[in-house]
């Protein structure tokens, strides 16, 4: 089948009539000519009564007059035409946000006969690009005014945005971040380890701080380290996935416990040093004179001198108990191989003054510099041994100290009845031992052994973080 040009012409009008698109023919005075039904349908207007109308003054608010008619002034002596976004004024005398182009018409000797607009209603659409943009505003106005650093993370482990306390926390400017690695942020062996436990994380979905959260020790952009409370969250997206880590700043707190703990090890050391030099002496001064009586009674084979005998050995036995309760009290730590030392006498005392079994294993050497560190670890590993012979009634206590991939590891093993339910799990002495691994930026873990009893392990970096002073 053929058209004719006359079918030619009514089809395509058709089709411009029934189109989505906004279609205006103006003449060279920008009267109106002819509108699509898209436009009669949006203005709720007919053409029949707007012919030679003018265009702006009939369709445009008054406000935008002046800007439509220099864009149609600026698209006449263009070839490409120009485009604009403009208000359209509706019968009712609402508007709508269209994104106009306007394009000249010429006739076959290149003489302007009129001008050709193509308009689309981006109302809509503008509304969702206005509230997109206030909700960013919104959410970027709450990172800015978070205390807690927010740091975002693509799947590879690269920084896409921080806010501001990111930047004061770890003393990186923003540029100096984004598109880096996270593991900047980490001191080592961490930083080394980071790519493994991603790569771990996408192959076999274990997670490890993933929507858990820990607390670790992060380090800034002086080398410093320092405990932090890390919370992790992951969004799954079409093509891929990202992270989000808020990460607090536990520097303060952490000083503040220490500045307690520290006043209780002052206090603890000073009841030591009262028992070492007042309890001790007088039982010493008590034994003495008694073997002085005993001796006498003896040479007069008076009967009594076997009960004064008895009386000394108790009086000796008392006063090497004290002298060991004081060195317990007491700091233990004078130089960076004083936990080790610490930790053998631990070990002899405890076989024997309660007739147990207890090695310790440290080899090769493991020298700890931090004051701090070594006496929380002695601390953790007398609390662990007490617990061992109270309550898990052992008779092989296994005390060992590690030192690999820049961890400490120290691990408190018995052959005891281990834990019996889960309120003795929760009981002050786990939970003293906890806040004391939290303090060095250690983890603690207590657990049945799978040889039976109990298994403490307590694990802290070997590089102590950064101590603020309050």
């Amino acid at each position: 089948m053929h058209l004719t040009g006359s079918d030619t012409a009514s089809l395509l009008n058709d089709l411009l009539d029934t189109a989505n698109v906004l279609v205006v023919e103006l003449d060279c005075a920008g009267k109106v000519v002819w509108f699509n039904g898209a436009v009669s349908r949006l203005c709720n207007t007919e053409l029949a009564g707007l012919l030679g109308e003018d265009w702006v003054d009939k369709f445009v608010p008054p406000g935008e007059h002046e800007t439509v008619r220099q864009c149609i002034d600026r698209a006449v002596g263009k070839p490409a035409g120009a485009n604009q976004k403009s208000s359209l004024l509706l019968s009712d005398g609402t508007s709508r946000e269209v994104d106009w182009f306007y394009k000249p018409i010429h006739d076959s000797g290149n003489h302007r006969v009129g001008m050709v607009c193509l308009g689309h209603d981006v109302t809509e659409a503008a509304r969702i690009r206005e509230a997109l943009r206030a909700s960013e505003d919104r959410a970027q106005g709450v990172l800015a005014t978070a205390v807690n650093a927010i740091v975002t993370i693509s799947d590879q482990g690269l920084i896409e945005t921080v806010n501001e306390a990111t930047e004061r926390i770890f003393g990186y400017t923003r540029e100096e971040m984004i598109g880096r690695n996270v593991s900047m942020l980490m001191p080592e062996p961490y930083r080394s380890h980071h790519g493994e436990y991603m790569s771990a994380y996408k192959t076999t979905g274990l997670r490890k701080i993933i929507g858990i959260g820990r607390e670790v020790i992060a380090q800034r952009k002086d080398g410093r380290v320092f405990p932090i409370d890390l919370s992790v969250g992951e969004v799954k997206l079409p093509n891929g996935r990202i992270f989000t880590g808020i990460m607090r700043d536990l520097s303060e707190r952490r000083a503040l416990e220490e500045k307690i703990l520290s006043i209780s090890e002052e206090e603890q050391s000073r009841i030591g040093r009262d028992i070492h030099d007042d309890l001790c002496q007088q039982l010493a001064a008590i034994g003495c004179l008694s073997k002085v009586v005993y001796q006498r009674l003896t040479a007069n084979n008076n009967p009594e001198a076997v009960q004064l005998a008895e009386i000394t050995r108790l009086i000796t036995r008392a006063n090497t108990r004290a002298r060991e309760m004081s060195r317990g009290l007491m700091p233990v730590v004078l130089d960076s191989a004083g936990l080790m030392a610490a930790l053998a006498d631990l070990a002899r005392s405890t076989e024997r003054i309660f007739r147990v079994s207890c090695p310790f294993h440290c080899d090769p050497p493991v020298e700890v510099a931090d004051n701090t560190t070594a006496t929380q670890l002695y601390r953790i590993a007398q609390e662990a041994v007490a617990n061992a012979i109270k309550h898990s009634l052992a008779s092989r206590i296994e005390v060992s100290l590690e030192l690999h991939d820049g961890l400490i590891e120290m691990i408190i093993r018995d052959n005891g009845i281990g834990i019996q339910n889960e309120k003795q799990g929760q009981g002050m002495g786990l939970l003293t031992m906890s806040h004391r691994a939290r303090m060095i930026s250690g983890s603690l873990t207590v657990d049945h052994d799978s040889f039976g009893g109990t298994i403490v392990q307590c694990i802290v970096p070997s590089i102590a973080p950064s101590r603020p002073h309050l």
